[in-house]
């Protein structure tokens, strides 16, 4: 129970902030600490104190990814605003204003109980029924919980989503997850273990280390009219942990109505479809055929090719695991090989009998370089020049015939392809640094000629979508499974020459590499693969699909090829998922042309809201959003949730994760969005 001098003063200040505010009384219907009478506004933005520490980075984060308009006041900088009544709170047209709809701080008071600021803020919260959330904070009596039973590390440690939890706010998890512990070497994750108090309801619990028992790590705090949802362990915005809760620490924040929504995705192109790929020498550690592989001949080795059997396997690879591919494919050099081994191609004959169970991406006709001329005389190669010193470039037309080439040679094999999607070989034709530090010129006009409106880019290089001419880039990220490998051996000597030092046989390219990390010893040629390799890119794609990232990830057809070792990898990416998600949150799998659709309204919603160009508020159960014309409006709501129509209503959106979400705009001659709350 809170101490009575507490609840006296928690009541003063209310009372105090109701008058500053020129408030009497209030209504949020449920909502705790709201007072009986008429309805406010509460606007659909979060306040976010920011200490500069990563929990809060990290909620901030998913607020951004989220789609979420929020205000930073930032406690390092010596001109940020005070925290007062007339911040948090006015009126508008004579109808009380709450400026926020949830506050997110470092922890439970980070302005100093009971200082000017944290006084004005608990008061607001009291209020208006504004739930709080405490990004990371030590466990004891006023955050709801007995002094810590447990504090000290936490990888590897396995944590559930309670019963309160999973009916609730986390309802989206299947029910538990471990923290990760990818170093044993690094402490990782640090937190506290505690019982909880009177008024606290805890959503996620771990084991006491030897107890027996169970400690809470997140949960809900109810007390003197207010709310508080408590995390005490620590975190940063990449970790698996805080990606698993990070939806609902945002529905809770919101109670489950606000601008934005997130989804989970996974999309994997495999490129060269058709085409032979080169092969990793391990004795020269390159690969022959490429720029910078000297030193053996004309010997270019056994190329990497899918069999029909091959072809066969991933056809009822993709039917037993529920996942589609996309196909990304050069039929000029699936003709060619045809051609030089007798006329015919059962690979191909096979996928293109299944041609209905994939998805297919133009990836031009025999996969030329489509940026400027390479002058190979030289390593690195550089651009070629014209006389007049003007970098010469792949001409418009032969881009343009790459593109339609392939694009008809489809339609006559009946190929269900989106003619606006198209993947340029190695990306090419985009900039490609250092070399080519601008697109080909030509390329916007062929693109334009052939209707292309999406093309892929290298998330590596390019990470933000941008224009090229009339299309728009769709970033892919390259898998850790090489291009150049078709057996589980050649693809750990490849990784041991990348990832291991000099000293050990190694390029030593991860010595002088920042954002990589050197193998303390080698892989083992018969293992490295399965042991090592797999469930560390796994992590990273599964990394990525947890964080309403669409972007697809790519690899090749070799990677399908002999030792299939594209297969493993995603295996585990979507058993791991299965594992943690409830069934109501499926993995996205979209298209290119999809993918570059949701991150194109993604970028035109972030705009406008940064431009202060959206009002979201809410009345009551109605909600009331506006935006410029022809905004495409990201809303997330609960089940039962309405759309006003000019006309009577329909249901809202589409089911994900207990929610109900989409874009959406006004509907006829409406100036704004109405919803109606269930």
């Amino acid at each position: 129970m809170a101490h009575p001098a507490r609840m006296w003063r928690t009541a003063k200040n209310a009372a105090a902030f109701l008058a500053a505010t020129g408030l009497t009384a209030l209504s949020l219907g449920a909502a705790p600490g709201a007072a009986a009478a008429g309805e406010p506004r509460i606007d659909l933005r979060v306040l976010v104190v920011d200490n500069g520490d990563s929990p809060v980075q990290a909620i901030t984060a998913q607020l951004k990814s989220t789609g979420i308009p929020y205000t930073v006041v930032d406690l390092n900088s010596a001109s940020r605003p005070t925290i007062t009544a007339a911040f948090l709170a006015d009126t508008v047209n004579g109808t009380p204003r709450a400026r926020f709809q949830g506050v997110v701080l470092p922890n439970e008071a980070p302005f100093g109980a009971g200082s000017a600021e944290q006084t004005a803020l608990e008061a607001y919260e009291n209020t208006y029924g504004i739930p709080q959330v405490d990004a990371y904070t030590w466990a004891h009596p006023e955050v709801g919980l007995d002094y810590a039973s447990y504090a000290g590390s936490l990888d590897g440690q396995q944590a559930s989503v309670s019963t309160a939890g999973r009916t609730g706010w986390f309802g989206y998890l299947d029910g538990g997850f471990t923290f990760e512990d990818n170093s044993p070497a690094i402490g990782e994750s640090y937190g506290y273990l505690a019982a909880p108090r009177a008024g606290y309801t805890s959503y996620v619990d771990a084991p006491l280390p030897g107890d027996g028992g169970t400690g809470s790590l997140v949960g809900e705090y109810a007390h003197d009219g207010r709310r508080e949802l408590v995390v005490t362990f620590a975190y940063n915005q990449y970790q698996q942990q805080f990606r698993l809760l990070a939806r609902g620490i945002v529905e809770w924040l919101t109670q489950g109505i606000h601008l934005g929504q997130a989804r989970n995705y996974f999309a994997v192109h495999v490129d060269d479809v058709f085409a032979p790929d080169a092969r990793w020498d391990a004795e020269r550690n390159c690969t022959p055929g490429d720029i910078d592989c000297v030193g053996g001949g004309d010997d270019d080795g056994t190329p990497i090719r899918m069999t029909e059997a091959d072809a066969a396997y991933a056809a009822q690879w993709q039917q037993e695991n529920g996942f589609t591919m996309d196909m990304v494919y050069n039929a000029g050099a699936g003709e060619e090989w045809k051609t030089e081994n007798g006329g015919t191609d059962a690979m191909a004959d096979r996928l293109l009998a299944d041609k209905a169970r994939y998805r297919w991406i133009n990836h031009t006709y025999t996969h030329p370089f489509l940026g400027c001329v390479q002058d190979t005389s030289t390593v690195p190669w550089s651009c070629a020049k014209n006389a007049d010193g003007s970098t010469q470039y792949m001409s418009r037309a032969d881009i343009s015939a790459q593109i339609r080439d392939n694009d008809n040679w489809a339609a006559a094999k009946g190929l269900p392809i989106d003619r606006t999607e198209l993947v340029t070989g190695e990306h090419s034709g985009l900039k490609t640094l250092p070399q080519q530090p601008e697109d080909n010129p030509n390329l916007a006009g062929a693109l334009s000629d052939n209707g292309v409106r999406w093309i892929a880019s290298d998330n590596s290089r390019e990470p933000e979508q941008r224009a090229v001419g009339r299309a728009l880039t769709v970033p892919r990220y390259p898998m850790n499974v090489y291009y150049n490998t078709g057996t589980k051996a050649e693809m750990a000597d490849e990784y041991n020459w990348i990832y291991t030092s000099q000293a050990d046989g190694g390029s030593g390219i991860c010595e002088n590499n920042a954002s990589s990390t050197c193998l303390a010893e080698p892989l083992d040629p018969d293992t490295g693969y399965d042991d090592h390799i797999v469930p560390q890119e796994a992590r990273t794609d599964l990394g990525h699909a947890i964080s309403n990232d669409p972007r697809p990830h790519y690899a090749h057809q070799s990677n399908l090829a002999e030792d299939r070792l594209l297969y493993p990898v995603m295996e585990k990416v979507l058993t791991d998922y299965e594992a943690l998600f409830a069934d109501n949150t499926p993995l996205q799998n979209l298209r290119q042309s999809a993918i570059g659709t949701e991150l194109q309204r993604r970028a035109a919603w972030q705009a406008a809201v940064a431009a202060n160009k959206v009002t979201a508020y809410r009345i009551g159960t109605t909600v009331t959003i506006t935006a410029p014309n022809g905004t495409q409006i990201p809303v997330t709501a609960p089940e039962g949730t309405k759309k006003q129509q000019l006309i009577g209503s329909s249901v809202f959106g589409t089911p994900y994760a207990g929610s109900r979400s989409d874009w959406t705009t006004p509907t006829g001659l409406q100036t704004s969005v109405t919803l109606r709350l269930p």
